[in-house]
């Protein structure tokens, strides 16, 4: 059956997952770093592993895109920290740099408008643990939302990053569904539907829009299902290239 000819297709049991993920959240939660524009959490962080030195951080080759690593905090679905020796967002390096070329031309495009990184490299530990948090969701349905640990997911591999931009005043674009945010108003691919009810606004759109713009001008891949996801490389291929991170 063609899903592109059923919009609403699931957008009931889409409503349920609002209880679990609300309208999700961009407040930031911590004090921010002025040096490397890092939202640093309460909590003090630690050194990241030796066995992660194909990575590095997104601060230590852009200081303009700003860092609010969401689940170094509670300030994310799960409400509870996941990345407790976390303190900045990985990435692998040509991923980084690729991801520095995109603010290069936000900036051009839109100026004093900058990046803002929710997530990037996620180690499979936690991906299995936001897994097994939502093991109450049907599995067709919870794939959408988080990658099956046993496939990995591209975050594994540090070639995936959760993103969105802030405007000149340092403001979070409204993109009319807060990241984390599991209702089917999330999805990409029912923006034009969602339009059409009345839920999603022409503004919210063009900025959805607009970050899947510089994103994709870099090569960066959209999924249907998150507006703030974006892949630097297909799963298949990420795999060849780089080491699953544990």
């Amino acid at each position: 059956m063609d899903r592109r000819k059923l919009p609403f297709r699931g957008l009931l049991f889409g409503m349920c997952f609002f209880l679990l993920a609300g309208c999700g959240s961009d407040d930031t939660k911590g004090k921010v770093d002025q040096e490397s524009n890092t939202v640093v959490p309460e909590q003090e962080k630690h050194v990241i592993p030796e066995s992660w030195k194909s990575l590095v951080s997104i601060s230590s080759i852009d200081t303009n895109i700003v860092i609010d690593l969401r689940y170094a905090t509670d300030n994310n679905f799960t409400k509870s920290v996941l990345y407790d020796t976390m303190r900045n967002a990985y990435l692998q390096e040509v991923v980084a740099q690729r991801l520095s070329d995109v603010q290069s031309f936000l900036s051009s495009i839109k100026p004093g408008y900058r990046l803002v990184v929710y997530d990037a490299m996620r180690p499979r530990s936690v991906q299995q643990r936001m897994w097994d948090l939502l093991d109450s969701i049907p599995f067709g349905e919870r794939v959408k939302f988080v990658s099956n640990p046993k496939s990995g997911s591209v975050h594994n591999y540090g070639a995936a990053v959760d993103v969105s931009i802030l405007n000149e005043k340092g403001e979070t674009l409204d993109m009319g569904a807060g990241y984390d945010d599991m209702r089917h108003i999330a999805y990409p691919m029912y923006e034009d539907s969602f339009k059409l009810l009345g839920l999603l606004t022409q503004q919210q759109i063009e900025n959805r829009v607009l970050l899947r713009k510089v994103m994709r001008r870099k090569g960066f891949i959209n999924i249907p299902t998150e507006w703030w996801h974006f892949n630097a490389f297909p799963r298949a291929i990420a795999k060849r290239k780089f080491d699953i991170i544990e």
